[in-house]
Order: structure tokens, then sequence, then C-alpha cells
């Protein structure tokens, strides 16, 4: 297994301190060395990296830039993406020790079909195949079909390419269960603990209106916790 492990976290303006839990809950669960990036568009877009005109059906700031994560990776082996909502109560390492080197990417292939019409702060709730496929994302960086996810691919390619992952043959996406991204509001409680990875997709309770959302305790705490520990001011940019 690897010894270190580069994650890749969304970030977007509105939700700083969902990253900031996010970060935090991640490196306080794992047994392994991180290398932990934030995807900020603006400095992606000053370093050319990113052009893509904005999409009305964007919900976030990252999400194309998602996609260039294996892209901006230093180091060999495997790399993970995750939404910025997510809260970790697992080691990421357990994570990692599910891959197989056959496959290009593992994530949880949700049938994920939301009741909502708008979720977070009031963007729009789209509903489409593969929906939440990549909202944690475990890339082969080895793999040619990951290669070839280039910035140039990312910045020309159509929403529907990127996100049903059609640019991965159907045999290459391995499937991770779904206690690591789990969707707040959707998945099945788990009869006894808790899941892995909450992820919080509709929203939580860091905007005012999901603020009774199932284990938002969990998330408040962690945010606390991570008050106490870094000195960080509640809505930072990292």
């Amino acid at each position: 297994m690897q010894d270190e492990l580069e994650v890749f976290i969304g970030w977007d303006s509105r939700e700083a301190d969902a990253f900031r839990v996010a970060e935090f809950s991640l490196r306080r669960h794992s047994s392994i060395a991180l290398i932990v990036t934030p995807l900020v568009q603006a400095d992606l877009r000053g370093r050319g990296l990113y052009h893509r005109a904005d999409d009305p059906l964007a919900s976030t700031e990252f999400t194309y830039t998602r996609f260039l994560a294996p892209h901006l990776a230093r180091t060999e082996g495997w790399a993970v993406f995750c939404d910025c909502d997510f809260l970790w109560l697992a080691d990421v390492a357990e994570l990692l020790a599910l891959a197989r080197p056959d496959k290009a990417l593992y994530c949880v292939k949700h049938s994920h079909v939301p009741t909502e019409t708008t979720k977070m702060d009031g963007a729009i709730q789209t509903v489409y195949p593969r929906k939440n496929w990549t909202s944690l994302m475990l890339f082969n960086r080895a793999h040619p079909a990951v290669r070839g996810l280039t910035p140039d691919v990312v910045n020309r390619a159509t929403g529907r390419f990127l996100h049903r992952m059609e640019w991965l043959a159907d045999d290459d996406i391995g499937g991770l269960p779904e206690t690591w991204n789990w969707l707040e509001g959707w998945s099945q409680k788990p009869a006894r603990g808790l899941p892995n990875a909450i992820h919080y997709t509709r929203g939580g309770p860091w905007f005012p209106q999901w603020r009774d959302v199932d284990y938002a305790d969990l998330w408040l705490r962690e945010l606390e916790l991570a008050d106490r520990a870094t000195g960080a001011k509640t809505g930072s940019i990292p």
C-alpha cells in the first residue's frame, strides 16, 4: 500500500467551513501521510489550467475542476478527490486498501434520484445518470484512461462526458461500499455504528436551512475540534 496519499478537495467560496471540516476530519482519522490540496477555481484559472465558461447548472465552483485532480497529483499511484461537504469518520487508508491495479477509478455506484428541486443555498438540483459517482473518486494515475484525462479534455468536454464517466469503459470503474460516500437524506442509516464518510449532498449545517440534517451534531462537533486545533478563523480560505 502507498505510504502517502494525495487528496484533492473541492473548494467553494460559499462552503469554506465545509472544506475545513472535510480536511480536518480526513487528517484526524488517517493512519497514512496525506497531501491535501484544495481545488480553488480562481487559482487554477490563474495558472492557465482551467478556462471553461461558467455553467449555469454548476452547483459548485469545483463542478468541473475535480477532473483535474489526477493531472495535478505529484506522487505516483492512487489519488483521491472528494467534495467539500464530506465528514470523514474512518481511515482513508482503509479506502485505499480496497483498490486493485486493474481498475482506472473507484467510486460508490449510487442510484441516486433526489426528490428535492433545490439544494445547498438554492442551487438547482439536477437529476442525471450516475449522479454523485464523481463526488468521491479514487484515481489510478497509472491507468491509460486516467492519463488521458488531460486539462484539454477537462476544459473542452461536455458535462455529460465527464460526470457520467464516458471517458472510461464500464469495466474500468470499480465499485466501493456505500458507507464511503453515504448520502445524507438518501442512503439508509447503518443498523450499527456510523458511515465511514458522510456526504451532506443536499446541504449541511453550514447553511442555516440545513441545520437539522442527519448527523449534523457530528459535523458541528468536528468544526469545533478544527477551531480548537488549528486556531483558524471560521470561513477562512485555505
